[in-house]
């Protein structure tokens, strides 16, 4: 691939993506993981917030260095979300009204997200370096 704009990179692979994932991501997953950040400061809020910017993040830096979406971009979900899965299965903060609300969607976003992204991380460890919309390999 000849090089090009890293951002006009990124676009191409984001909309060669199937357009329930653009929805998902953009609609759903997304947002829901940002949102931590608003409760920040509620017990173990910054934990929380944390681990599901932590998450988002790390995918970025691998979106970035490989121009698009591979399937290692699940990696960063994984290395962060499941430790949040297990802490809010396990050890949940106490939470009340909007909180405790938020904690459940998060729970059930991060948890169907990593039923995909386990999946991915599987495939990519397992050879799958193509970068969607581009016609390489990593």
């Amino acid at each position: 691939m000849r090089k090009t704009n890293l951002t006009a990179d990124i676009w191409t692979s984001f909309r060669a993506l199937p357009l329930w994932v653009i929805i998902w991501m953009m609609v759903i997953l997304a947002p829901i993981n940002m949102i931590s950040l608003y409760f920040a400061s509620e017990p173990m809020g910054i934990l929380v917030t944390a681990l599901a910017w932590g998450g988002m993040l790390t995918s970025q830096i691998v979106l970035m260095r490989h121009r698009g979406f591979t399937k290692l971009v699940s990696g960063g979900h994984v290395i962060f979300w499941v430790p949040l899965v297990l802490l809010l299965v396990f050890a949940r903060p106490v939470a009340n009204g909007a909180y405790d609300t938020y904690l459940a969607i998060l729970l059930a976003v991060n948890l169907l997200s990593l039923l995909f992204d386990i999946n991915d991380l599987r495939l990519w460890l397992g050879g799958d370096r193509r970068v969607i919309g581009h016609e390489r390999s990593v």
